[in-house]
């Protein structure tokens, strides 16, 4: 436990190679000029073109350069150093203007200087890594102008109370953690060979997300909750031409993925995104 942010960092280091030349993330699809946001996400956040961008924990840059394909001055920031060097040079393969940075998230604001965005994006398996949600929220928070949006998309938590094979609970949905896990591979390549195995997890219910971000001062405009994932979660998921996992017809719906979107109460409110 005392060395979470290490383990995990070890961890992370040494997948980025094999995301990047995986075909989970199929990065040749992206330079030939794709996109890697998800519908849901454009239509939630709406438009960002000019606006400036930060993408804290965003892994080696995917997402964070589709938003640069969508008009918008982008920053990432990661805490994996091979995550931002391959992230730089995805932005140069790419021709797209974005500034990555090495940095723990709860270290964000003074990694970036103390700036502020117009957009806070993140999310997408990344507050599992986090112990302190509360901390978390409140350095979202600062990283935004005044009136500036907060967007965020995550798996559902209620997942986490199943087994890995079947819809059985078998884990409270309350138990925030730490949970230490000893695994080889990674989810975009389970058969992938791998050293740095051990790993660090916290779980986050909603409610606690929720009311963390309203305490740091953000006001909420949409919480919905999705009946898709991205990820094989169980292997009785569907996998659609969209690329996106679901529950077959024949088997009762749950949330596998949430979304949220918020805007600064900060002093000096102004809105500067034409949100509908």
């Amino acid at each position: 436990m005392e060395d979470w942010l290490q383990t995990n960092r070890a961890l992370w280091d040494e997948r980025v190679p094999i995301h990047v030349a995986g075909e989970f993330y199929n990065v040749d699809a992206f330079l030939a000029g794709g996109s890697t946001l998800r519908p849901f996400e454009l239509a939630e956040l709406g438009d960002v073109d000019g606006l400036t961008l930060v993408h804290p924990q965003c892994h080696f840059g995917l997402d964070t350069l589709s938003w640069a394909r969508r008009g918008a001055r982008v920053t990432g920031l990661d805490f994996s150093g091979p995550a931002v060097a391959a992230a730089r040079e995805l932005a140069t393969r790419a021709g797209l203007e974005a500034e990555f940075v090495q940095a723990n998230v709860y270290d964000a604001v003074q990694a970036l200087g103390g700036r502020r965005f117009d957009v806070v994006y993140t999310g997408i398996g990344a507050i599992i890594w986090l112990p302190d949600i509360e901390r978390w929220a409140k350095t979202m928070a600062e990283l935004l102008v005044p009136g500036g949006r907060f967007y965020f998309a995550e798996f559902h938590p209620i997942t986490e109370v199943f087994g890995e094979e079947e819809l059985v609970v078998s884990k409270s949905y309350f138990d925030p953690g730490p949970k230490m896990y000893d695994e080889p591979g990674t989810y975009a390549d389970l058969s992938a060979k791998t050293t740095n195995n051990r790993s660090v997890e916290w779980q986050h219910g909603i409610g606690e997300v929720v009311t963390a971000l309203a305490d740091a001062g953000l006001r909420i405009e949409l919480l919905r909750e999705h009946e898709f994932t991205l990820s094989p979660r169980w292997p009785f998921l569907e996998r659609g031409d969209d690329r996106i996992y679901r529950m077959a017809s024949d088997v009762p719906a749950l949330p596998l993925m949430y979304s949220i979107r918020a805007r600064s109460t900060a002093p000096g409110v102004g809105d500067r995104g034409g949100v509908p």
